[in-house]
């Protein structure tokens, strides 16, 4: 498939709320990727793939404000997130939701208070409004009733969904996900999918997730990248079922394929 030119990479913030133009990823003098360039349409929801240690999880480090870049830029409706001051950061910031691949919640707060953390610390909402917009917000992701259990009280595909409920809590234009499938049974992987396409479409979220599972990237997945371990930057673009279908890229057709078949979901 073909990369985006440079006049995709520029076009509109309206249409496109995240772009990233010249970036290069390092450890020090290691360097992970370069020259990355790409943008995401707004409502996608874009995967960012590769094999094991080919940046996709620094990747998404250097998007949400917790790595700065060796070199390049990360656009988020037009402003650049790595050279806006710190007070403009921080509202930037304010615009997107994370879950990590851990779930990352708080082991001793119970889920309501888990929620309630980022409308506490960001909005002047009285205690009555934060319970009740913490009990819409598990409700979203099917954890209605369950505000006074405790992390360790969930089975896993529960937490990455109160995880969730979090990372929605004020409202965030972008969610971005590393991994949210990882470590889940089959049956939890696909009704997370399904909570995944489900907020997209009444939301109207803009999607970005880093993931290696196949039957996630292939049932969701409506744009992608694919970091290549070896090249050091961006070797395929597109939907990852046209990519399945027609890349001419050897390591893209084996990750899609794994050797075989490629991945499907009954």
């Amino acid at each position: 498939m073909a990369l985006p030119q440079p006049a995709d990479i520029a076009a509109p913030a309206p249409d496109f709320p995240v772009r990233v133009t010249g970036l290069d990823m390092a450890y020090g003098d290691f360097v992970v990727q370069r020259g990355l360039d790409f943008a995401i349409r707004r409502g996608e929801i874009f995967v960012i793939m590769g094999g094991s240690g080919c940046g996709k999880s620094t990747l998404l480090r250097h998007l949400i404000g917790l790595k700065e870049p060796a070199a390049g830029e990360v656009w988020f409706d037009g402003v650049n997130l790595w050279r806006a001051g710190a007070e403009e950061r921080g509202r930037l910031l304010l615009r997107m939701g994370i879950t990590f691949q851990s779930g990352a919640l708080w082991s001793s707060m119970t889920l309501a208070e888990n929620v309630a953390l980022p409308l506490s610390a960001h909005t002047r909402l009285s205690r009555a409004e934060i319970a009740e917009l913490v009990s819409l917000k598990l409700a979203l992701v099917g954890l209605a009733g369950f505000e006074e259990f405790y992390p360790a009280e969930l089975s896993g595909g529960m937490q990455k969904r109160a995880a969730l409920a979090r990372a929605m809590a004020l409202d965030p234009e972008i969610l971005f996900f590393d991994e949210p499938s990882a470590g889940l049974d089959p049956i939890s992987a696909r009704r997370l999918d399904e909570l995944i396409l489900h907020l997209r479409d009444s939301l109207g979220s803009t999607v970005v997730i880093v993931t290696h599972e196949l039957a996630s990237i292939l049932a969701i997945g409506t744009d992608s990248i694919f970091l290549d371990g070896e090249a050091k930057t961006i070797i395929a673009r597109g939907n990852p079922k046209d990519l399945l279908a027609h890349t001419d890229q050897p390591n893209v057709r084996e990750f899609l394929t794994r050797g075989g078949a490629p991945a499907q979901r009954s």
